[in-house]
């Protein structure tokens, strides 16, 4: 890969989530650094004022309950760290709002967990909720729920949960800021042999011989968890930079083509990834037959397919599962995610999206199966 390659990737990110570990937002536990997440915040507005998208995961609510509970080392009963996630997680909520208010931004926290993700509706529900913010101007501040599971304290990391988010959100870049200068060779305080990595592929195998274990009393997390996060996104096309999260303007720097820290390029591009996905899908829930009228518009004009070209719905599907879209002739035309499930997409077949409500109770998208979510079938 060349250097100009690599400056591209990330200038021309616009969909970005941005990850900073406990250590840094908690400046090693001695509570929450109010200088840095305010610059954090500074670079971000400057990136949404470019045009760029940005969702902020963060860490530091387990770190800062400590400080808040007067603890000084990591409590390993589970209903501990619980509650000093819920005392820290206040104390984080409010410094983000603060600061990112006194940079012209709104802000929301969403707090997530890896069975959030896993569930099929709930990982549409969260999607849209965090689409929905990003289009209204406001920036997610996300965390894990870690005052109400126990595996995310146990065995969860905030990197996992960045490269899940990047996945959800179908980001084009992941940022890891952390207390490193980014990967090297070998642990660079062990041996002084140990050479920088500037760039390389995401999910190159001998990446993880070199990354090390947890390096920080605070965090649940390390290198390896970083090169594991960045193998991650890269299934959905995103490629991970791991930085230091004290480089002056990191974010603003690397939005411009900067080469800064590790650079872990995806070897799938996004709309690839996800639209091979649907298309290898096997056995599919369900279908639905559309009109010649709709047939025009997603075959010949790269349309959605909205509910009113829909003639008829076969299956017991449920909303996110993968459906065939069919000609009146029962050809295969199309298929992808169904954002309806069937007994809520025979109620507003063939209505448009005005009567959404008065049917179902409720509005959500006004299509069956967005654009994006939807492959022609060959």
């Amino acid at each position: 890969m060349t250097k100009k390659f690599a400056s591209v990737v990330l200038r021309d990110a616009k969909r970005i989530v941005v990850k900073v570990g406990s250590s840094l937002v908690t400046n090693e536990g001695r509570g929450l650094d109010e200088a840095a997440i305010g610059e954090w915040c500074r670079q971000i507005a400057l990136l949404v004022q470019a045009k760029h998208e940005v969702i902020m995961v963060s860490s530091g609510a387990v770190a800062e309950g400590m400080k808040r509970l007067g603890w000084a080392t990591r409590p390993h009963l589970i209903h501990e760290l619980q509650a000093a996630a819920a005392v820290g997680q206040m104390g984080l909520a409010q410094m983000y709002e603060t600061k990112l208010r006194e940079n012209g931004l709104g802000s929301a926290q969403v707090l997530l967990t890896h069975a959030d993700l896993a569930d099929r509706e709930r990982y549409l529900n969260a999607r849209s909720t965090l689409l929905t913010l990003l289009k209204l101007g406001v920036l997610p501040v996300i965390n894990e729920n870690d005052t109400v599971v126990n595996d995310e304290i146990k065995f969860g990391d905030n990197d996992t949960l960045g490269a899940l988010v990047a996945n959800l959100v179908e980001a084009d870049a992941l940022v890891i800021l952390t207390d490193q200068k980014g990967l090297f060779t070998a642990d660079p305080r062990k041996d002084a042999s140990a050479t920088f990595v500037h760039e390389a592929k995401a999910g190159d195998p001998a990446l993880e011989a070199m990354a090390g274990g947890a390096g920080s009393s605070l965090g649940r997390g390390g290198m390896i968890t970083k090169i594991l996060a960045a193998k991650r996104a890269a299934g959905s096309g995103a490629s991970t930079v791991i930085a230091w999260g004290r480089e002056p303007d990191a974010l603003l720097r690397l939005s411009q083509g900067e080469s800064i820290g590790t650079l872990l390029v995806a070897q799938t591009q996004k709309t690839q990834a996800r639209k091979q996905w649907i298309a290898d899908h096997l056995q599919l829930r369900g279908s639905v037959t559309v009109d010649a009228g709709a047939v025009v518009k997603l075959r010949d004009e790269g349309k959605s397919l909205l509910p009113i070209g829909m003639t008829g719905v076969v299956g017991d599907f449920s909303r996110g599962d993968v459906i065939a879209i069919r000609a009146a002739d029962g050809t295969e035309m199309a298929r992808g995610l169904a954002n309806y499930a069937a007994v809520e997409a025979r109620l507003i077949c063939r209505k448009p999206s005005t009567e959404f409500e008065r049917l179902l109770g409720y509005a959500a998208e006004p299509e069956m199966v967005h654009r994006d979510n939807l492959v022609l079938s060959r």
